[in-house]
């Protein structure tokens, strides 16, 4: 074992306190029975798709959602599995690191020995690298006690998420027959889990026993569709950030002289800006969907910061918070064009210092504008999966430059007549991924440790744990299983620096988009004037285990329509119910009756599926 890992930690009393706290189970999760009950078989998201993901997964494409279910439950076809073997499984952290993590690997070893003390769990040390290095630690009660309910992901690490290539597949492929294990579970985000459903695939090809498992863990919280709800990280690094950002609000409000810009992390897309705005109440939030959906330019977003400021001096009002997402710069048309011109030159090898003379008359003008240290930053060279290091570029700092020189031309010019404008400039990273994780993330992920084992039982091969019905209390929280090919689609098109269209083809999930026409942006969209101009700032407080804000939840979370895999299983029923009333011998009424409702049922339906309704 490496010494760097699984050592035990030295808690403070708050980490001691938290590590003595034990998440609730669901009823059907409890007991020493695994009950499964298979659903109909699963389609593709998107019916284009069927025959590229029909080649790419000729074994687990089409597998049934599973549900499972209480001792009580009354099911008739439903699987029992009391006779439970012990199994040897594998997990390894293969996203960034997300507070709650440490509860999966929890959860799962408490499965694992309450259904055969003979179990074992292997933890793969170092990520990905280490399944295929084959680094392992066995996973223990006594390891695991300084590590529950606590954030990072110390306990294993973690590299770059990737197992793709052909080398990397075969390598995984061996280190699971050489350990003779029976499941592995892979915590991780969209690339992970993308990268699960190929490995679960190429096991089966292959023969092989071991049973993948994904398990949706990401801070981005950009790995949701009908069957994911939310993300294990997500509430916790919103929550914090919640607290930083209403921190910065009272001293805005307090000095009355600063405007604060803060980049929020969530990659390309902006949901914990949304969130962190609904928690918080800042007075503005630069949304990387609408700017992409309006085709907003640089300027156009400085513009709107800048009428903003000039609007609240009218009313005496010269300080303010804005927050802006980590991708807001790939999201601006002219700035994405600019970036793919940059890594196309890196990738044929052209020195960083040579690039700005080999790019294009537009990209070019564009890149004499900026400001020196974006020019730096926009030269990185991008990450693993060819993304610009967001990160590492500062658009506070742009768009706080790029105000700043606009509101003292207007202030010259006689156009604003409020206080001389003063930006500081913060990034929220790091601080927030790295925190102790909050009471909902460590009682979903533990959950969610718990549903692998019952998946693994289940023999089920290519799926990803789910919660669905988060919003309300734990013990009415659904628990089952869906097959990730059925999130995933193939992306037939991106855009390169010229905004032309090439094919993709490898079928994978994708990351989720804040929902321009969901219940959240519209709350959003309803008091954002208000935001700005009234100064509603609303704190809710570091993260607390116990009083008012412990059961709190993220706000997108709760006002959406969810529970997908509950609301298909209660379809299920209606179906069931009308099988028993319409049987041969029934009257002709009710043979009627049901067939005129069935026939219109199928014709709305046949209309929606057709026009892409979701």
């Amino acid at each position: 074992m490496d010494s760097d890992f699984g050592i035990p930690r030295e808690l403070s009393p708050l980490q001691q306190l938290r590590s003595q706290y034990h998440p609730e189970l669901p009823p059907c999760l409890q007991g020493t029975t695994v009950r499964v009950e298979l659903g109909d078989g699963t389609t593709v998201a998107e019916a284009a798709d069927s025959h590229t993901m029909a080649r790419a997964f000729p074994h687990t494409l089409g597998q049934p959602l599973a549900h499972f279910l209480r001792e009580t439950a009354q099911v008739a076809d439903a699987h029992i599995i009391s006779e439970l073997p012990s199994v040897r499984v594998g997990i390894v952290f293969c996203g960034r690191q997300a507070p709650g993590g440490h509860n999966v690997i929890w959860g799962l070893f408490e499965a694992l020995k309450v259904h055969n003390a003979k179990s074992t769990l292997l933890g793969f040390l170092g990520g990905s690298e280490g399944l295929f290095a084959q680094k392992t630690l066995e996973i223990t009660d006594d390891i695991l006690q300084s590590y529950k309910n606590q954030g990072g992901y110390d306990l294993l690490g973690r590299t770059k998420d990737q197992i793709k290539t052909t080398e990397q597949v075969n390598a995984a492929l061996k280190a699971c027959t050489d350990l003779k294990l029976d499941g592995l579970v892979i915590i991780g985000g969209v690339i992970s889990n993308t990268d699960a459903a190929h490995l679960a695939e190429f096991f089966a090809a292959a023969k092989c026993s071991t049973k993948v498992v994904g398990v949706p863990v990401t801070t981005n919280g950009d790995l949701k569709n009908q069957f994911v709800e939310a993300n294990v990280g997500f509430d916790t690094i919103c929550k914090v950030n919640s607290q930083l950002i209403s921190n910065a609000c009272t001293d805005a409000l307090s000095a009355e002289k600063y405007y604060y810009f803060i980049r929020l992390m969530g990659r390309k897309h902006s949901h914990v800006a949304l969130e962190c705005t609904l928690q918080s109440h800042p007075n503005m939030v630069i949304l990387g969907e609408e700017v992409a959906a309006s085709k907003l330019t640089i300027f156009d977003i400085a513009k709107q910061i800048c009428d903003a400021v000039q609007a609240r001096a009218v009313e005496d009002k010269n300080h303010g918070v804005i927050l802006i997402p980590e991708g807001l710069i790939v999201s601006i048309p002219e700035v994405y064009a600019l970036l793919k011109e940059i890594h196309g030159l890196l990738r044929q090898g052209v020195a960083a210092d040579n690039i700005s003379t080999q790019l294009s008359p537009w990209s070019s003008a564009l890149f004499e504008f900026l400001p020196p240290f974006i020019k730096k930053q926009l030269l990185l060279h991008p990450e693993s999966d060819d993304s610009a290091q967001l990160s590492q570029i500062e658009t506070e700092k742009l768009l706080a430059y790029l105000v700043e020189t606009e509101m003292n031309k207007r202030l010259k010019e006689g156009t604003y007549k409020g206080k001389k404008f003063n930006a500081i400039c913060h990034f929220f990273g790091y601080q927030a991924r790295g925190s102790l994780p909050s009471k909902f993330d460590c009682d979903y992920a533990y959950v969610l440790g718990h549903i692998c084992y019952h998946a693994l039982a289940a023999g089920l091969n290519g799926y990803m744990a789910t919660v669905t019905n988060l919003k309300s209390p734990v013990n009415k929280w659904k628990c089952g299983a869906a097959p990730i090919t059925a999130m995933m689609s193939v992306k037939h098109w991106s855009q390169d620096a010229s905004y032309t269209l090439t094919s993709i083809g490898r079928p994978a999930i994708h990351p989720a988009m804040v929902d321009l026409k969901g219940k959240a942006y519209d709350l959003l969209r309803q008091n954002s004037q208000k935001f700005l101009m009234e100064d509603l700032y609303r704190n809710p407080g570091p993260l607390q285990y116990d009083g008012p804000g412990a059961d709190a939840k993220a706000v997108s979370l709760c006002v959406e329509d969810q529970d997908y895999m509950g609301r298909i299983k209660k379809l299920q029923e209606y179906l069931d119910q009308v099988r028993k009333i319409v049987k041969p011998g029934c009257s002709q009424d009710v043979l009627k009756a049901a067939l005129s409702v069935m026939a219109s049922v199928t014709d709305v339906l046949t209309t929606i599926s057709s026009t892409g309704g979701q």
